[in-house]
């Protein structure tokens, strides 16, 4: 309840919030769950918008803003959006409030990169006029408004209909396997409770078909009685038995295992080792519900931008011509070499060296915006500017540019200007951006030089450009690309072309009727863009490092030799991504790559029966020619050669949602098996929805793995709620993946310490606190049912009625509470620093049969010994050896039955601290003074007068008792014992070997 009221808390932030309305050229201030679909809503700088928008105006005058989509898809920099055309002038609340449109848009649909829809203006005495709308008109709920004093945008989606909402995944009910697995014990003890009953209830009637049983001389029934119907007195009866034996189901365990679970989410929460000092926050618990599950994760999904890597790119180096340029300009900027600074190995003409720089001044979407205006730090001081970017990767590239004497000065009337090495001002006509995209790979720019010469530079994946240069030319960029992917540093390489005014006409009409095509706009655009980047001249690469999160790859190589699989799911580029995937040593260098992607499967009409085909291929590699694993390890790789699967959001959606005439009904089968079988998973170009149909896909396969999603923003929500466990990363990018997940910590790197520390020990501890109460109650109840046989089956309880009320609330319950909250059998610094030992008890190995039936018999046992060693050691004679009487052996077995299980519970404890000690020798201390005073020093109890203070005074009594809990222990120490012995011929076996 508590944690529901901090859900309820946090969605009431973001549904209550203020936002202004334009209503009647005044602003109105409305609750954001209040607005409607047509509102005129007003957005200020650093404010979120909270619903969809189409940017009408801005306070630029151009008609832009800048926006940050860090929380929905995790690029946490600055992307450009345009206001409509005829509208950019409608910047106050009057001239915005005259404005007379309609717009007509696709149905809601949750890609978050697509939008089709178009705006027809209506004018006084003037023709409609009809505009196209696409992404770059379309302001998505949750994105934020930077560097922009205000816009005005009109709700096109709100609710549950914005593309935010359409990535949520329902937030379902998630339950433990340890939950489960108590229902499945709790029925086999109410099958034992059930079976107890029947017997006694048969028994019974048996025993009493005999008539002296049945009425002797001193009890003989009445008239009543002796009409009374046989089955309902027979139901009675069974119902009698029922509630005498109902202690063995041990109700007050799920009031312990709550209490448990919510204390010990406090040792998370106060953990120092995950508190972070830049952000001054340490890990929070949401759901405590599942703390055991963190013992159980068997496969691993991740983001990777804000999660992975710190989003912040960093210029290595570039070659240009096959050579290379290392960034070492100067000590401070920490490239400095053995043998002094070296600024390239070997050189290339200055001409050209000139017009890489030139290429990377201005082949890019960088915005220079005041220093004043902006947040977060500038790279130099003495500069009273900055770069935003909606790529990280352009800002470091021009960043690069710089340092070699080029610095791009900004955009002024559609002119760029870049400073050269002689400090001169050089301009350059912008005539058209042919932007990025996943499909291209590449992007490019074309100006004119103030002299009319007309350039395209062209920057790109090495995969998108080299087909598109002169084939003579590659060999000697291409050793530097391959050799820096494998550093895992992001790689570019750069082109160029000069283009006659003949040319660019005909690319210049081309481009504009593509733009103002309302119908498969972009495949007219693609195939412009396709024609104009041909026949390129290679100038060179570039590498930029986007840098990874601290102890990211130690991180991921614990994660796996504990035995569990990482699979990083990703709006990203494949290229990047797959770079990342190298410097996290998520992928080996041995690692062979399976690609189902756009380029391996192709855009042609067949790609569904390519698609068919590589599934097969690499269904036969990893599956069907493989032989089986005989044995091993659990969760041990079962191939001798790592493979690693890359698929995109496009190929994904083909296999998951296969057309009706296609023969693709087992795909995702086919897919499925792959993917369980290599070491590693890169999906990239994903949609939020994709990334929790993937999570859903593994989570319901054979065997019901254990699942844990971990994100930052937005975008990962879904996959965070799809999953067992989902993890939020307090990062850069909002709060709602901490929000909405079940944990949140503040860097990846603290996945090791909750998972392989604190998930092994809940999980130790609250299976040990489960088997504990089954055993415990067992060993309780059982001589319950023998006193039956030699009590003429007649319902008289064996314990007084205090010591059957006070067993499992006073008596038991603070020692084993206090050992399944502080319990440590292996030390957190050897848990942490030796990873196989989470594979230990991997896939709920402490909660299977063969523990439980241990357990049980352990019950059993001890419960057979308590009650018949008190039968036959008392039984000698009724005079103690001070002459007193002795009382009745059923008056004796109440005040002794807990002696057994205090020594039970100090034999397992590993890790003792002074709460331990208070706890059991507390409640053993208390044990005995209740029973003290229950016995007449305080209350005058007939039944149990005087009872222990006489055994206690018997020398015999409490030799039988230390003899009973002896032979009660024994099956446990030589357990342990044995166990000690294997141990350690294992440990002298491994060092002969």
């Amino acid at each position: 309840g508590y944690e529901d009221w901090l859900r309820h808390r946090a969605d009431n932030e973001v549904n209550k919030s203020n936002v202004f309305v334009v209503e009647n050229a005044k602003q109105v201030r409305k609750e954001s769950e209040k607005i409607k679909v047509g509102d005129i809503v007003e957005v200020k700088a650093d404010e979120t918008f909270p619903c969809d928008l189409i940017f009408l105006a801005s306070s630029s005058t151009d008609g832009t803003c800048y926006v940050t989509t860090a929380s929905l898809d995790g690029e946490s920099n600055f992307k450009t959006h345009y206001a409509v055309r005829d509208t950019t002038v409608l910047c106050t609340d009057e001239a915005i409030d005259t404005l007379t449109a309609t717009i007509e848009c696709e149905q809601p649909q949750p890609d978050l990169y697509k939008f089709v829809g178009r705006i027809i203006i209506y004018r006084s005495n003037q023709e409609p006029v009809a505009r196209s709308l696409g992404p770059e008109n379309l302001l998505l709920k949750g994105a934020t408004l930077k560097n922009t004093k205000k816009i005005y945008g009109v709700a096109v989606y709100t609710g549950m209909e914005t593309k935010m909402a359409l990535n949520y995944q329902g937030k379902s009910q998630k339950r433990s396997a340890v939950e489960k697995s108590i229902n499945a014990f709790l029925i086999v003890y109410l099958c034992i409770l059930l079976g107890k009953a029947t017997v006694c209830t048969t028994l019974k009637y048996v025993w009493q078909s005999n008539p002296f049983n049945d009425e002797p001389w001193y009890n003989e029934k009445t008239k009543k009685e002796r009409e009374s119907f046989k089955v309902l007195r027979m139901f009675t009866d069974f119902l009698s038995f029922m509630v005498l034996f109902n202690f063995i189901i041990p109700v007050s365990m799920y009031v312990t295992v709550e209490m448990q679970k919510f204390l010990g989410s406090f040792f998370i929460s106060w953990d120092k080792e995950m508190y972070d000092e830049e952000i001054q926050e340490g890990a929070l618990v949401n759901t405590s519900d599942l703390n055991e599950e963190l013992g159980q994760v068997e496969y691993v999904f991740t983001d990777k931008t804000g999660t992975l890597t710190e989003n912040s790119m960093e210029f290595i180096e570039c070659c240009i011509d096959g050579h290379k340029y290392k960034d070492c300009i100067s000590e401070v900027d920490g490239f400095s070499q053995a043998d002094g600074p070296l600024k390239y190995y070997g050189k290339a003409e200055k001409s050209r060296e000139e017009l890489f720089l030139r290429a990377l001044c201005l082949c890019h979407t960088v915005q220079i915006k005041e220093a004043d205006q902006v947040d977060g730090l500038m790279a130099h001081p003495e500069r009273k500017y900055t770069y935003i970017s909606s790529s990280p990767d352009e800002i470091a590239l021009v960043k690069g540019a710089e340092k070699y004497g080029f610095t791009f000065l900004g955009l002024e009337n559609d002119f760029m200007k870049i400073q050269n090495q002689k400090n001169e001002t050089e301009m350059y006509q912008l005539l058209h951006v042919l932007n990025f995209d996943p499909v291209r790979r590449r992007m490019s720019v074309i100006v004119r030089t103030t002299t009319g010469k007309l350039l395209l530079f062209c920057k790109g994946a090495d995969s998108s450009i080299f087909p598109r240069v002169q084939q003579e030319e590659i060999q000697q960029t291409k050793v530097h690309v391959d050799r820096n992917a494998m550093d895992g540093y992001r790689t570019l390489c750069v082109a160029f072309k000069e283009l006659t005014e003949k040319e660019y006409d005909k690319i210049d009409r081309q481009l504009n009727e593509a733009k103002m095509a309302l119908q498969d706009r972009e495949e007219k655009m693609a195939k412009v863009f396709d024609d104009t980047e041909a026949d390129m001249h290679l100038i060179g690469a570039t590498a930029v490092e986007d840098r990874l999160q601290e102890q990211l790859a130690e991180t991921i190589e614990a994660l796996h030799a504990a035995g569990m699989k990482v699979w990083v799911l990703t709006g990203d580029k494949m290229e990047t991504a797959k770079s990342t995937c190298y410097a996290c040593r998520l992928f080996q260098t041995s690692t062979e790559l399976l690609e189902l992607t756009a380029r391996t499967v192709g855009e042609s009409e067949r790609k569904e029966d390519r698609l068919h085909e590589l599934l097969l291929e690499y269904h036969k590699k990893l599956v069907q020619d493989v032989p089986k694993n005989q044995g091993g390890l659990k969760r041990s790789w079962t191939l001798s050669q790592e493979y690693g699967l890359i698929i995109d959001g496009s190929t994904l959606s083909l296999i998951l949602n296969p057309s009706q005439d296609s023969c693709s009904s087992n795909y995702k089968s086919i897919f499925l098996q792959i993917c369980l079988k290599c070491t590693a998973v890169l999906c990239c170009r994903m949609a939020p929805l994709q990334k929790a149909q993937i999570v859903r896909m593994v989570k319901n396969t054979k065997g019901s793995p254990i699942t844990l999603s971990i994100g930052d923003g937005a975008n990962d929500v879904s996959m965070i709620l799809e999953a067992h466990v989902g993890i939020g990363i307090k990062g850069k990018e909002g709060r709602q993946a901490s929000r909405n997940s079940d944990y949140a910590v503040p860097k990846f790197k603290h996945l090791r310490k909750l998972l392989l520390a604190h998930g092994h020990l809940y999980y130790v501890r609250i299976a040990h606190l489960v088997q504990y109460f089954f055993y415990k109650n067992l060993c309780f109840i059982l001589p319950q049912f023998l006193y039956q046989f030699f009590c003429g089956f007649s319902q008289q309880p064996l314990y007084d009625a205090a010591y059957l009320t006070m067993y499992n609330i006073c008596f038991t319950s603070l020692p084993i509470l206090a050992y399944s909250l502080l319990e440590q059998h292996i030390s957190i610094d050897t848990l942490t620093s030796d990873p196989q030992l989470y594979m230990k008890v991997s896939d709920n190995a402490m909660l299977q049969w063969r523990p439980f039936l241990y357990w049980t018999f352990l019950g059993a046992f001890e419960g057979l010994v308590f009650f018949f060693g008190v039968y036959f050691l008392f039984q000698s004679s009724s005079l103690e050896d001070n002459g007193k009487v002795t009382p009745p052996k059923e008056r004796k077995m109440s005040p002794v039955l807990s002696l057994f299980l205090f020594p039970q519970l100090a034999l397992d404890t590993r890790f003792w601290t002074w709460m331990n000690h208070f706890v059991i020798w507390g409640s053993l201390a208390f044990y005995v003074f209740f029973s003290f005073f229950w016995g007449g020093v305080i209350w005058q109890q007939q039944r149990m007068y005087f009872v222990f203070a006489h055994m206690l005074t018997s020398v015999s009594t409490w030799l039988a008792i230390i003899l009973l809990i002896f032979i009660s222990l024994f099956p446990e120490i030589l357990l342990i014992v044995l166990k000690n012995i294997k141990e350690k011929n294992h440990q002298v076996r491994n060092k002969m070997m």
